[in-house]
């Protein structure tokens, strides 16, 4: 049981129904206005960030340890253009619309947005979540944007299990299987 969030992980980590999933993508205007609701009711916020190009169990970890962070998470999805920036040709595999309403549909994602920056910075800055997690695959000494959070006062966390999951590895398994069967 997450007691900020009073739901056990049970049935905090199972998938939520399509409709409701899509009220939790908001745009950046809207979650400016949910934001300043929830901390007026004295909520945390944690932030996380990704392309989620092929959701998989690395994801859904990274996110876990995310939302046990704070009272809410936000999660920041790449946009398409951003996305074939970071991934190279043919990526990404599913549209930003897909990825987020997927996302959205893990219970202990609060909101999502599509953002179409290089970087997070400027979405930090906005909103200055609490806590600004990030993945395994980092230390907080080499997080991109930890001089942005540490500025505004904001904490840096690294959160999920160790990164031995991969989508451009997953991509190449399925590739491998279809090329032989």
């Amino acid at each position: 049981m997450n007691p900020r969030r009073g739901v056990s992980d049970r049935s905090r980590w199972g998938w939520g129904p399509s409709a409701s999933a899509k009220k939790m993508v908001v745009t950046e205007t809207d979650l400016l206005a949910t934001i300043a609701r929830d901390r007026a009711a004295g909520k945390t916020i944690a932030f996380a960030n990704g392309c989620f190009d092929l959701l998989h169990v690395g994801h859904v970890r990274y996110l876990k340890g995310a939302a046990a962070e704070a009272d809410r998470l936000v999660v920041a999805i790449n946009d398409d253009r951003s996305v074939a920036a970071l991934k190279g040709p043919g990526r990404p595999i599913l549209a930003a619309a897909d990825r987020a309403e997927l996302v959205a549909g893990l219970r202990g994602v609060d909101y999502v947005v599509v953002f179409g920056d290089s970087t997070v910075e400027r979405l930090l800055q906005l909103l200055r979540p609490d806590v600004h997690c990030k993945g395994t695959d980092y230390t907080e000494e080499t997080v991109p944007e930890r001089a942005v959070v540490a500025a505004y006062g904001g904490r840096t966390a690294i959160v999920g299990d160790p990164k031995n999951h991969d989508t451009r590895e997953l991509l190449a398994r399925i590739k491998r299987l279809t090329a032989t069967g």
